[in-house]
């Protein structure tokens, strides 16, 4: 492989995908991929409570006692990726499996890391589009190809305390939705009784969100960036309004404690944080990301997806991959566990399940009309875009930085990036 590529890899690996709690935190594994026999070795960036779920899994496929056993190499979300491009390049302790973030898989692609599923899909006619999540399947698929096949559709949302939203707004669910007009009104009355409206929280798909909502693309040709627009200075600005007129937490404080000590009506996050959440002692619910309109055709949810790839690898024998494949399809109807991690699976499977459905997340994915407002935001070089949001939109949102100056800043800062990558290969 072309070495100033993988160098291009190393140098996105360090850039912000800093997507999940649980994916992010604790020590790595122990990475050699080794080359037993019947023994596939799996990577996965779950080091966290999300860690356990999926060893649960792993352990209870290997008790249908495969031929291939499953080996869970649990890493460090920062340390896996940058180890990626480092043992595909050396060829040796290349993973057998591997899960990486959906946003990831167009750049691998494109610096020729990957095996295509295409042939080895033959053998397996269930693992097809029509039994997943049709935004974390499609992506899969490039130039006709398919790299990856999905385990979940991750997704922010609104965690919202009952009993305060009951007080402030008792309409604002009629819909299901609650659009910012609402949230104003939320966060007015609610500064009476020295209660937040809105928690300031990830600001990555808070602003993507209302990015899209405004009518905003990353790019209009999948490489040049289109940042420094109306869309972006309208949804940074709406969020900096807020916090100026108080209906949001204050610069220092943490929604998700406020939340859990009912100080705070609305917190959006994660649907993975549901584990955390559930201790609350009131009671709560989820629902969409904060939204434009109360029209469900109109919404967008921030989205991203889990999903595995096989890097390029001379010691994957047929036999392993089919090894592979086994593993994947029993994922496809053994995912329960994975939904108790607060994640939804991206398989449709599980719809039929009362436990699965009953979960505060399955919201997300159980009608064609939820389905639809789910948006991952796969730009190639979305990376760039995450690392700036996360180091500027702040800035914005608390009055240090103009909005003029972070659409163009991000504008800039992105386009450098993108050609410093592109001298890379």
């Amino acid at each position: 492989m072309n070495t100033k590529k993988i160098a291009g890899m190393v140098l996105m690996a360090g850039v912000g995908f800093t997507l999940l709690t649980g994916c992010g935190g604790g020590n790595s594994s122990s990475t050699n991929a080794g080359n037993s026999k019947n023994e596939i070795t799996f990577w996965n960036p779950f080091v966290g409570a999300d860690g356990e779920n999926l060893k649960k899994m792993v352990d209870e496929y290997n008790k249908t006692d495969p031929e291939f056993k499953i080996k869970n190499v649990s890493l460090k979300e920062s340390d896996m990726y940058t180890k990626i491009p480092t043992v595909v390049n050396s060829g040796r302790n290349i993973p057998d499996l591997n899960i990486v973030h959906a946003e990831r898989i167009k750049q691998y692609k494109d610096n020729d890391m990957l095996v295509t599923f295409d042939d080895v899909l033959k053998d397996f006619p269930d693992i097809k589009d029509e039994n997943y999540v049709p935004e974390a399947w499609n992506l899969g698929e490039i130039d006709g190809a398919r790299y990856s096949v999905p385990l979940d559709i991750h997704s922010y949302g609104i965690y919202y305390n009952k009993e305060l939203l009951d007080k402030y707004l008792p309409t604002a669910l009629d819909d299901n939705i609650i659009t910012f007009d609402e949230i104003e009104e939320i966060g007015k009355k609610a500064e009476n009784d020295d209660i937040r409206g809105l928690g300031i929280t990830w600001t990555k798909p808070n602003f993507l969100s209302l990015f899209a909502q405004e009518g905003g693309e990353l790019s209009q040709d999948g490489t040049a960036p289109t940042l420094d627009t109306d869309a972006t200075k309208k949804a940074i600005q709406r969020y900096a309004d807020m916090y100026k007129e108080n209906i949001t937490t204050r610069e220092g404080e943490d929604p998700a404690q406020l939340f859990l000590a009912g100080k705070l009506v609305l917190n959006p996050d994660g649907i993975w944080m549901r584990n955390q959440v559930k201790e609350a002692k009131f009671e709560w619910g989820l629902t969409n990301s904060p939204q434009l309109s109360n029209d469900l055709s109109k919404a967008v949810n921030w989205a991203s997806s889990h999903q595995f790839v096989m890097f390029k690898n001379k010691d994957r024998s047929e036999e392993k991959t089919k090894g592979i494949m086994e593993f994947l399809d029993w994922v496809r109807t053994n995912s329960l566990e994975w939904a108790k991690a607060g994640q939804n699976p991206a398989t449709l499977d599980l719809l039929d399940n009362s436990e699965y459905t009953d979960m505060e997340q399955s919201l997300f994915v159980n009608t064609p009309e939820e389905l639809a407002t789910l948006k991952i935001f796969d730009y190639k070089y979305n990376g760039f875009v995450a690392e700036y949001l996360d180091a500027h939109a702040l800035d914005v949102i608390f009055g240090k930085m103009s909005v003029d100056d972070f659409a163009s800043g991000m504008q800039k800062e992105v386009a450098d990036k993108i050609a410093k990558d592109n001298s890379n290969n």
